[in-house]
């Protein structure tokens, strides 16, 4: 299956392509709305703090996944390129899958193709509760990231289908988000390369640290991350990571628990520490 290329634009009016860089909304980068997995996940996620709760239901087809989110990355790129231009924006948007791929370094194959459609899926079955704030407006009840998503076909003279453009409905809750309170950072080109932990890693530091460096429990850490294992194993791959310096613009260091004390006996809970991310300047591309 390939792509149109734009040269149909006068049959309909696209959003693509995307001209500038690939920027986010910053609650979507704080906070852990997506599953860390590549393949099919299926367990409800749920993320609590005394400020913060967000509750995520799968379908059949399985929770919205991080590598599914660059979609909304892409749109929400789209939207905030047309804001800036001084341009009117709706929740509707029409772009080609040929401009997505190019922008996340997807190759165009017809495996591709079916992946996008998946995450498409996903993104409109997940539902999702959050006390989250958008646009001065909060809500109670369950919401999808995409209200309508609809892949729009031709047809070639020997009758095979060639996908024309991608047609999505964006939320509500998102469409607010960025429309009206602009809370939205650019993203390193190199974010599409980076591992499920690693995306997240820096999307935590790069919502945080807009003031410089921060200090942050490892635990609430994970749970910031939504990452599902043990905290032990959550410290080895940082440490790997951290080591690595595999975080674009970021880095980690574990910070020891002092050894505590009892009956006379040293004790070091394993997985216990802190983390201290610091910024660093990014280096030029090539």
């Amino acid at each position: 299956m390939t792509d149109l290329a734009s040269n149909q634009g006068d049959l309909f009016a696209l959003d693509s392509p995307l001209l500038t860089g690939v920027r986010g909304e910053r609650s979507l980068m704080a906070f852990p709305f997506f599953a860390l997995s590549k393949g099919k996940w299926t367990k409800p996620l749920a993320y609590k703090t005394e400020t913060v709760s967000i509750e995520i239901v799968a379908t059949a087809k399985g929770v919205a996944t991080i590598y599914d989110k660059e979609i909304l990355l892409y749109i929400a790129s789209l939207m905030v390129a047309k804001l800036d231009a001084g341009m009117e924006v709706s929740q509707d948007f029409y772009f080609t899958a040929h401009d997505l791929f190019r922008v996340t370094g997807v190759n165009g194959s017809a495996r591709s193709y079916t992946r996008l459609s998946d995450a498409l899926e996903r993104l409109q079955g997940t539902q999702i509760k959050t006390n989250i704030e958008a646009g001065g407006e909060g809500q109670a009840g369950f919401f999808s990231w995409l209200s309508e998503a609809q892949l729009t076909y031709t047809k070639t003279r020997t009758g095979d289908k060639r996908l024309k453009a991608v047609k999505v409905r964006l939320c509500d809750w998102l469409y607010r988000a960025i429309q009206r309170d602009r809370r939205v950072l650019d993203y390193a080109p190199s974010y599409f390369q980076l591992g499920p932990i690693e995306r997240r890693l820096y999307e935590v530091a790069r919502s945080a640290c807009t003031d410089g460096p921060i200090d942050v429990d490892l635990e609430e850490l994970r749970l910031q991350l939504g990452y599902q294992s043990s905290l032990k194993h959550f410290r080895y791959e940082l440490k790997r990571i951290a080591d690595d310096s595999t975080i674009p613009g970021f880095t980690f260091d574990l910070v020891e628990t002092p050894t505590s004390t009892v009956k006379g006996r040293s004790r070091r809970n394993a997985g216990a520490g802190r983390v201290k991310i610091t910024p660093r300047p990014l280096l030029p591309s090539a």
